[in-house]
């Protein structure tokens, strides 16, 4: 196995665990190639040796090796995953963040990490995926979404009024500050604290979430994942964002109408032994933790 490694170097911390996993790799004389930005960085904190940094320094991670270590948090997983680009390429993502859903491997158990997927212990979770068109321009910043696309007013003050389309059957106009489109992956991201339900990631499943809604009575739904989902901003004074996964495009024309449906790829996740989603609410989300008062 080939192992593609990238991160955000912008972490200081990213750096010394980063090294060991190199050398770790070298000792044990297993392939692996760096992508170039931590390839540099590697070589200008004189953690691993220039020469070595060169001889494995790959532009492209996606095509380089079977399995990607991603270094950092969630956001840099999402980033890792657009700049593969789609690929069945498996992502392994190693928390170095806070939070961390999807980069769910802490750092300190890196060395148990490449020992299970030397020995072959691993799955690989497939992640349903979105992608989006629009019968105007601009282009998007991209196409497809992990977590969610979002209808979002720009900043400016007041609601956008949105029209959505279920499977060409009229669902409901939202005059809200916006609408997230979610994966089951992203029921835990923007989703979820816009006051969405969390989907386990099994559930073949697509969530709207309005985004503050004017009518309380205006509450999150659950879709079939092979729905057809249009959705246009009716016209008003304000430019609006339509965002993929946090990279957001700005729109000044209104009634462009978005489609969103099922993309024909997935985003591949490698899970470790004693790794499961319920551990991870249980974990981050502090599920079951009770509050000791002293009393």
């Amino acid at each position: 196995m080939v192992y593609s490694i990238t991160g955000n170097p912008t972490k200081p911390n990213l750096w010394a665990p980063l090294s060991e996993l190199v050398h770790r790799l070298l000792d044990d004389g297993l392939d692996f190639v760096l992508h170039e930005p931590i390839a540099d960085g590697l070589a200008e904190r004189d953690l691993v040796d220039d020469a070595i940094c060169r001889d494995h320094a790959v532009r492209d991670i996606a095509e380089a090796g079977d399995l990607i270590f991603s270094f950092g948090g969630d956001g840099t997983l999402l980033r890792t995953a657009h700049l593969t680009g789609p690929n069945d390429t498996p992502l392994l993502g190693v928390n170095i963040g806070r939070l961390g859903f999807l980069a769910d491997i802490e750092i300190d158990r890196i060395h148990d990490a490449l020992d299970a997927l030397e020995a072959g212990d691993y799955d690989v979770e497939e992640r349903l995926v979105l992608e989006a068109t629009s019968d105007s321009p601009p282009a998007f910043d991209t196409e497809w979404a992990v977590n969610e696309f979002a209808l979002d007013r720009s900043g400016a003050a007041g609601l956008i009024e949105i029209e959505v389309v279920v499977n060409g059957t009229p669902l409901n106009t939202y005059w809200a500050d916006g609408l997230i489109i979610a994966t089951p992956t992203g029921s835990t991201a923007y989703s979820l604290s816009t006051g969405g339900p969390i989907i386990a990631p099994g559930v073949e499943a697509v969530i709207l979430t309005p985004i503050a809604p004017h009518t309380l009575t205006v509450r999150p739904i659950v879709l079939p994942a092979d729905v057809t989902i249009t959705c246009r901003v009716l016209e008003n004074d304000q430019p609006y964002v339509f965002a993929a996964d946090g990279r957001s495009t700005m729109f000044e024309e209104h009634a462009i109408r978005f489609t969103v449906e099922r993309a024909a790829h997935t985003v591949n996740l490698v899970k470790l032994p004693g790794q499961h989603f319920f551990h991870t609410l249980r974990s981050k989300l502090m599920w079951g933790v009770r509050r000791s008062d002293g009393g």
